[in-house]
């Protein structure tokens, strides 16, 4: 007989323990147990070990391992495959977290709708199947080989998926799904974990690629336990600004590719739409003559783009200083500031200075820090940067310009914009033949001699 009782698990580690404890002994921190219902069933007969009894397994040579390319599946999507690492893998696991309202649902369905060859099984357990039509009717593509199924009990979507023979399945979301085998409430660290458990181990069976849509938590991690993201292939993070219309596709954990890869999308009434040249919708067509505007030349995963960031620096009306960075890390820019302060002699103690990334976008680039500092100063001395003119470079605490990586692509994403001039790091193009380049390129060893190649 089953016996029935209380646990309680950390939601983040899912780490067990028979009483609630404030701090978790594994992983550290802190609130993070929850009370569970387990059920558990009595112990079967295993075999005796050294015994051939139930080992269908046997373990092969390294050696004798055939490898061979694994089969994707093309998703019509240029940005989604790339961050795939070229398509989605038969048999793979594939998570992609997000914001509630960011467009996980819209960008999961407009992509099953663009895959018109495909027999496709939709399981939705939080909106109805009118709901599902009425944002399909907004989206430009139609499949008719799109089956929606709204269900959350894991042992009718399998069955249904027996019937139906699907080529793709997208569960829209794991925390709503159940199962029989657990008994707790949906979304609980036991219910996501055991039906993840379930769907992957159909996954690698039947060679079907199952796509899971997973909420995130308040820190802006995937909810439910931490292994949810260890049991998967794939784990895509879809981020961006409500208040923004891009939207970014990140890639944390793939097997099948790699994860510095980047997609970038557009939101708009009827869907999302694929960025192919970031760079032309990041930058302000009109900035000639404004001051506290200049131009990076950045790189996220291994796309360049160039994006515009801007600063106002202005006397401060209170008594302390105003720091505010939006899209850039904070403590940085206080760095950034005591740099200017010290080596470079500009007195900021007692200014506000507020910095935004054009766009919404958040940018982790060191190579950046050149253009930070230069927009600061443009807008302290109230001098415009000349247009055309782009910059990359890493500032260290003694007001050097530290080089930076992939240079080259750089260069030459300036020089495909048309920008006629680009600062980088001195000595940062070993190896890079400039005598086929069209942009002039300037190369600054210290932040002075940066402020003389943009204000003379």
């Amino acid at each position: 007989m089953a016996k029935t009782k209380t646990v309680y698990v950390c939601s983040n580690c899912g780490a067990d323990s028979p009483k609630w404890l404030g701090k978790c002994p594994n992983c550290g921190e802190w609130n993070t147990y929850v009370e569970e219902i387990v059920t558990k069933e009595p112990a079967m007969k295993r075999p005796v070990p050294g015994s051939m009894e139930g080992n269908k397994i046997r373990p092969v040579l390294l050696r004798d391992i055939t490898t061979e390319a694994e089969a994707r599946i093309d998703l019509k999507d240029d940005e989604l495959n790339r961050v795939l690492g070229g398509g989605l893998v038969k048999g793979s696991l594939v998570l992609i977290g997000g914001e509630p309202g960011i467009g996980k649902s819209t960008l999961v369905l407009q992509t099953v709708l663009g895959l018109t060859g495909l027999k496709t099984l939709y399981v939705s357990g939080e909106e109805s199947s009118r709901q599902l039509k009425l944002r399909a009717d907004r989206l430009p593509h139609d499949n008719p080989n799109c089956f929606i199924l709204c269900e959350t009990h894991l042992e009718q979507i399998f069955a249904q998926a027996a019937h139906i023979r699907p080529d793709l399945m997208i569960i829209d979301s794991i925390q709503t799904i159940f199962t029989e085998v657990v008994e707790s409430s949906p979304g609980s660290v036991s219910q996501v974990r055991e039906c993840s458990a379930a769907i992957l181990k159909y996954a690698k069976e039947s060679g079907v690629p199952v796509l899971l849509i997973g909420h995130i938590n308040k820190e802006g991690s995937i909810a439910g336990p931490k292994v949810l993201e260890h049991i998967v292939d794939t784990v895509l993070q879809f981020e961006g600004d409500q208040h923004y219309m891009y939207r970014i596709l990140r890639s944390i954990k793939n097997r099948f590719g790699s994860t510095a890869e980047l997609g970038i999308y557009e939101m708009r009434r009827d869907g999302l739409r694929e960025v192919s040249n970031p760079s032309e919708l990041l930058l302000t067509q009109n900035h000639e003559g404004l001051s506290g505007v200049a131009i990076a030349a950045a790189i996220e995963g291994v796309r360049p783009f160039l994006i515009e960031t801007q600063a106002l620096v202005s006397s401060a009306v209170y008594g302390t200083p105003q720091r505010s960075a939006t899209g850039f890390d904070l403590r940085r820019m206080n760095m950034l500031l005591a740099v200017l302060e010290k080596r470079a002699g500009f007195k900021l103690i007692q200014k506000d200075v507020f910095l935004n990334i054009a766009g919404g976008l958040k940018v982790n680039d060191p190579a950046i820090d050149l253009a930070v500092i230069s927009s600061i100063l443009s807008s302290s001395l109230d001098i415009s940067i000349e247009p055309g003119v782009c910059m990359a470079g890493e500032v260290g605490l003694s007001g050097e310009i530290r080089p930076v990586n992939r240079i080259e692509q750089r260069v030459l994403e300036a020089e495909k914009l048309g920008f006629s001039r680009i600062i980088i790091p001195y000595n940062n193009l070993k190896g890079f033949d400039t005598a086929k380049s069209k942009i002039q390129i300037a190369q600054v060893k210290k932040v002075e001699e940066a402020f003389r190649q943009l204000f003379g």
